[in-house]
């Protein structure tokens, strides 16, 4: 695996394996590698023919007294997974390299719809800075596919949203959420829960599961749902940032026309913020 931190370089080393008709394939990450990042490359490995990786803790997408100092950094682990499992390329850059004058004045892009709600709420300006730096590594990187993970789905979404409103030429695929023995969600910060956190962590899951069995029941009363799952969070000393029933496309509150759904919830336990979601069909 090629490790490569400056730009133009990685730039023309890929834009010369497009040349001879090679897909290119990409997965953006922060680094902090688990299984739920390695099974998106697994996935893109079967929809390239040279598998590129990022790894770049993105400060645009962090707000005032969020965890950006204490976000993990293990390039070096990173390094040695992406190799065993044959990863071709790796960028590495560095806050300066992706923004040299700043993430304040730097240009930016903004994907205007989907990223009021759900985490927009309490992160007004977490998906700017999302889009702003997943399509900086577009023009550089130069990828045929790109993989996003669905545990964060409003993401997924937003990401697919900018490929289709900026005519890129990418083909976006969501990857299916890996989850830890007992149901939570796997992620970066599940590694700030004590043991009886992640344990209590698995009721998370088991709630939205709840919720989602009673729509498929034929219980359409979504706000009655969603209340009640929030109060089970809350005794579970979850602190909800929130919890919607919401249409899987736009985002927008279900109503009883709608038949792919969304449930998703944002809360803390302790000091991580944990993501989970389920698609639901009526």
């Amino acid at each position: 695996m090629k490790v490569i931190q400056q730009p133009l370089l990685i730039q023309k080393e890929l834009i010369a394996l497009k040349n001879t008709g090679k897909r290119i394939g990409l997965i953006p990450t922060m680094g902090n590698l688990h299984k739920g990042h390695l099974s998106l490359f697994q996935l893109a490995q079967s929809n390239c023919d040279v598998l590129v990786g990022s790894i770049f803790v993105n400060p645009m997408q962090f707000g005032a007294n969020e965890d950006l100092d204490k976000y993990p950094r293990t390039l070096e682990n990173d390094i040695k997974k992406l190799t065993e499992l044959g990863v071709d390329y790796l960028f590495t850059p560095t806050e300066e390299i992706i923004y040299p004058i700043g993430t304040k004045t730097n240009t930016s892009v903004e994907v205007n719809r989907l990223t009021s709600r759900l985490c927009g709420y309490s992160r007004p300006e977490h998906f700017r800075g999302v889009a702003t730096v997943v399509n900086i590594l577009f023009n550089i990187l130069q990828p045929d596919v790109v993989v996003f993970g669905k545990k964060d789905y409003q993401q997924y979404l937003i990401l697919s949203a900018m490929v289709k409103d900026l005519f890129l030429p990418i083909e976006i695929i969501g990857g299916d959420i890996v989850r830890e023995e007992n149901g939570l969600a796997m992620s970066s910060r599940n590694k700030f829960l004590t043991e009886q956190q992640k344990e209590e962590a698995s009721s998370l899951r088991k709630i939205l599961l709840n919720s989602a069995k009673e729509i498929e029941d034929g219980i359409l009363n979504f706000e009655r749902i969603k209340q009640r799952a929030i109060e089970q969070l809350k005794r579970r000393k979850f602190k909800v940032d929130y919890l919607e029933i919401c249409n899987k496309t736009t985002l927008e509150d279900a109503n009883k026309e709608d038949k792919e759904l969304l449930i998703a919830c944002a809360a803390w336990l302790g000091k991580p913020r944990l993501l989970d979601n389920i698609e639901v069909s009526i």
